[in-house]
């Protein structure tokens, strides 16, 4: 069968338009088949009725509510209670938390008894660490049972230590694996660091938002190029770091292959204590260069580099290090405002994780400039 359409050709004149002529144009010469026919199931009974609201709706919201309320106490009553402990990783087998300073380093006991790493050594922290081991004593006076000992996110510096200790043992053993481990994990956020991933210059919303705040891409250049002009002065002297996305593009630049071999060959360098520091900073705001900027800041083995600074300018602290890493939610959360138990509580861990990389390179004589009286004892 064929079929035609007409098409309309118009002619312009300049006293009137004249009349349309149609023109027929094949469309396809196929035949037409008719659809097969599909056999209904047989239901035996009349058709159901309509759904209809539910009278009694805002009654079960209630109730399901109640309920909810309900199951969640119940949870609660489950819980650990460190008075009636009911197994033995339920009940907290130690009364005093203290330091001990040894021969080995710093140990932490409880009571009589040393914290202990996976491996089933003792903890030892080096004698001009005392701020992180009274860090780690507050951690497990605060436990309530043996239980949370076994959970990381309750003792975030416990763990953070025996990672720093990990390292330095596998490095007496001359085992080079876990060090070139965290080193590839570097540079791999370095491929993406979120320092260097700018918005485009030009942005929709910002042209109808209808205020006199920056543009995001601004805003970005003047967090990041100060992080930037220090590193580049400093510790990684003659290299080029380079946004890794362009103002039209969203697939990453990598970075020059001397700038990726410069900062391979620090990291591989740095102290057992160090290393571990910029990895839990890296994760913890993926940026290797704002936790490379902050470890730096607070390591004593770099401390040469801040004898010069003027007095008027300040630290490079865990504040600046959250908003380097945040800048662009922080933009978001003002345009479109902040999500409650979800932005609050990411920011304050992101703070936590932070801080625990302070506390980890922090030495003694630093210890007050974080707010920590070294000489307390835990009881």
């Amino acid at each position: 069968m064929e079929l035609y359409i007409p098409r309309v050709i118009t002619a312009a004149s300049s006293l009137s338009a004249r009349r349309s002529a149609a023109a027929l144009r094949c469309l396809h010469t196929t035949t037409t088949r008719e659809a097969t026919p599909v056999s209904h199931p047989t239901v035996v009974g009349p058709p159901p009725s309509a759904p209809q609201a539910s009278v009694a709706f805002p009654q079960d919201r209630v109730a399901r509510k109640r309920q909810q309320a309900e199951l969640l106490e119940r949870g609660q009553q489950l819980k650990t209670n460190a008075a009636k402990p009911t197994t033995a990783l339920q009940k907290r087998f130690w009364r005093n938390v203290s330091v001990k300073d040894t021969q080995e380093g710093l140990q932490i006991l409880l009571d009589s008894r040393p914290v202990r790493t996976a491996s089933r050594t003792a903890l030892s922290i080096p004698h001009n660490k005392r701020a992180l081991a009274m860090s780690i004593a507050v951690e497990w006076d605060q436990l309530v049972s043996a239980q949370q000992a076994l959970k990381q996110h309750y003792i975030p510096l416990t763990s953070l230590t025996s990672r720093a200790t990990d390292i330095d043992n596998a490095d007496k053993n001359n085992n080079s694996a876990v060090r070139e481990s965290i080193v590839g994990m570097a540079l791999r956020y370095l491929s993406t660091d979120t320092l260097l991933c700018w918005a485009p210059e030009k942005d929709l919303y910002d042209a109808n938002r209808g205020d006199d705040r920056k543009p995001l891409r601004h805003r970005q250049r003047e967090e990041a190029e100060p992080i930037i002009a220090f590193l580049k002065t400093h510790i990684f002297p003659g290299v080029e770091i380079n946004p890794i996305l362009s103002e039209d593009s969203i697939m990453p630049t990598p970075q020059p292959d001397l700038t990726r071999e410069v900062i391979r060959g620090w990291v591989h360098g740095l102290p057992a204590f160090e290393l571990a520091a910029l990895e839990r900073g890296t994760l913890a705001t993926k940026s290797l260069l704002v936790a490379a900027r902050l470890m730096v800041e607070w390591s004593q083995e770099f401390r040469h580099l801040h004898r010069d600074r003027p007095a008027t300018e300040g630290k490079f602290g865990i504040p600046e290090a959250a908003r380097a890493s945040t800048l662009e939610l922080l933009y978001q959360i003002e345009q479109w405002g902040e999500v409650e138990d979800t932005h609050d509580v990411d920011r304050e861990d992101l703070r936590r994780q932070l801080g625990s990389v302070v506390l980890l390179i922090v030495q003694k004589n630093d210890g007050h400039a974080i707010g920590w009286d070294c000489s307390a004892r835990i009881e």
